[in-house]
């Protein structure tokens, strides 16, 4: 997955998060990738920070969209 705006020829970091679902605590894996000057700054943090506390592993996002589906219906 990508963080914040990637130009094209930009050099890019990469690098691994421990990711938890926040609906059933499911660890996934955690690959990661953004640019270098985005990199580590206050930005980036806040963003990664919110991204953690509400990543949804595939099996609770599929859930998630099923029930707002069946809601709207």
């Amino acid at each position: 997955m990508r963080f914040g705006k990637i130009e094209e020829n930009e050099k890019t970091v990469k690098f691994n998060l421990n990711l938890k679902c926040s609906n059933c605590k499911k660890k996934v894996p955690g690959g990661m990738k953004s640019a270098i000057k985005y990199f580590k700054t206050k930005e980036f943090n806040k963003e990664i920070e919110e991204f953690q506390k509400t990543y949804l592993c595939g099996i609770c996002r599929d859930k998630k969209r099923s029930q707002n589906k069946n809601e709207l219906n």
